[in-house]
């Protein structure tokens, strides 16, 4: 009686055991997902802000659009109402990607392979946004100019050169800054993941 008392006791503690370990790798793949989606937190309240500034400059060139006056301030304007729109869309799908990967609804290598595309776009959006910044502060440029002092910049461009290196200036080491950051929160998402490899 007693062997089988100790039999039904170890299956019973064997049992515990397994449920317990069960419970303890669910409790870790939920704090790796909290881990994982905070440190993309900071950076998507900032592109949100950052999209919804986008989105009023859009709105003021809209409503202001009949004061660009000649073909190329309009297309000027359209460059702009492009880059303000289409940019910050892509680049907040891109986060939102990348955020909700699902640590815990996914196997370990096809979590990583989702990881590494969705990180790639998102760095290759950020490198192409740097480009792209300065192109879109060489249209907006003439189109606020129109808009708020009436001058075309086009015709009087001698007075607004010296804008153009030093904003150029200031916007590469912006730039360089941001995708520095984002390359930072990205790699160390990446080393919050790989812990689960263990």
């Amino acid at each position: 009686m007693e062997l089988e008392e100790l039999q039904a006791t170890w299956a019973q503690m064997s049992t515990e055991l397994e449920h317990q370990k069960i419970i303890t790798n669910e409790i870790i793949l939920q704090m790796t997902q909290q881990r994982y989606t905070n440190k993309f937190s900071k950076i998507t309240f900032y592109e949100s802000i950052g999209a919804f500034i986008c989105l009023i400059m859009a709105a003021y060139i809209i409503v202001n659009f009949a004061s660009l006056t000649t073909w190329y301030l309009q297309l000027s304007g359209i460059l702009s109402l492009a880059f303000l729109v289409i940019l910050p869309i892509l680049v907040l799908r891109a986060l939102k990607r990348i955020q909700n990967l699902g640590v815990k609804d996914a196997n370990y290598s096809d979590m990583i392979i989702r990881f590494t595309k969705a990180k790639k776009h998102l760095l290759f959006l950020q490198r192409l946004g740097m480009y792209l910044t300065f192109l879109f502060f060489l249209t907006v440029m003439p189109v606020f100019n129109m808009i708020l002092k009436g001058n075309d910049i086009f015709l009087n461009y001698q007075a607004s050169l010296w804008y153009i290196p030093v904003v150029g200036v200031f916007l590469f080491f912006l730039g360089r800054w941001g995708y520095g950051c984002y390359k930072g929160i990205t790699n160390s998402a990446e080393t919050i993941l790989k812990e689960l490899e263990g």
